[in-house]
């Protein structure tokens, strides 16, 4: 029991993180762009490094964050420390549901339009692994005022666990954070055009906002009970 509580949360942070949309539209941009420019082995290589600038920026994350942590507070949160990290959940749940996207029959994120129209333009010119993987962690550095409170809620249980079972926990949220893309990836792989996934995007963004809002409420309300309450 003292491991599975750990765990759990940083299972549900990292799929919270993995909830969240401008890594794959950044991914869906980068294809398109470099489908019509390269043969499909290159641009299969040009995600694959995408993604894995994506993975190291996070894992990096999630190291960085544990070890300040543990350098600086020599331990986990104490449970009125905890509240405010809830309190942080509880508000990016509601920015969620109301500011994540923006108006209209697109899937626009609330990005400022400076910072978009860089992503884009970078997305656009990427011609190398080089490109694609500093792409992928700009997007996720891009996406830290979601993301940095998970990396907190992580890094907190992850100091609970063993030494062994830290790295390990690390790992498990590296990969779920990637598993969208990945499986972007997989779809376009098996024949499924970027049209019909940007289409579903857009038809289902209703859905996929109250899906990640839901997330950081969850969240929030399992780590009041097993964290405050115990």
């Amino acid at each position: 029991m003292d491991m599975v509580i750990p765990m759990s949360e940083v299972v549900l942070a990292a799929l919270v993180h993995a909830s969240l949309q401008l890594q794959l539209g950044a991914l869906l941009l980068l294809y398109h762009a470099s489908l019509g420019k390269h043969v499909r082995k290159k641009t299969k290589t040009i995600v694959s490094s995408y993604i894995a600038g994506i993975g190291t920026l996070v894992f990096l994350a999630v190291a960085a964050t544990c070890f300040v942590f543990d350098r600086y507070f020599g331990k986990a949160l104490y449970a009125e420390e905890i509240l405010i990290v809830i309190g942080m959940l509880l508000a990016l749940a509601v920015v969620m549901r109301t500011f994540y996207y923006r108006r209209g029959k697109s899937t626009e994120l609330w990005l400022p339009r400076s910072v978009a129209k860089f992503i884009d333009k970078r997305a656009k010119e990427t011609n190398s692994n080089t490109e694609a993987f500093s792409l992928g962690v700009l997007t996720s550095l891009a996406e830290m005022p979601f993301t940095l409170v998970l990396f907190i809620v992580a890094a907190n249980s992850i100091l609970e666990l063993q030494p062994l079972w830290q790295i390990i926990a690390v790992v498990i949220y590296t990969v779920i954070a990637i598993v969208p893309p990945v499986i972007l990836r997989l779809a376009v792989r098996r024949g499924e055009t970027i049209t019909n996934i940007q289409r579903w995007r857009v038809k289902n963004k209703t859905f996929l906002r109250i899906v990640s809002g839901t997330g950081f409420l969850v969240l929030g309300i399992f780590l009041f009970a097993f964290e405050v309450l115990k």
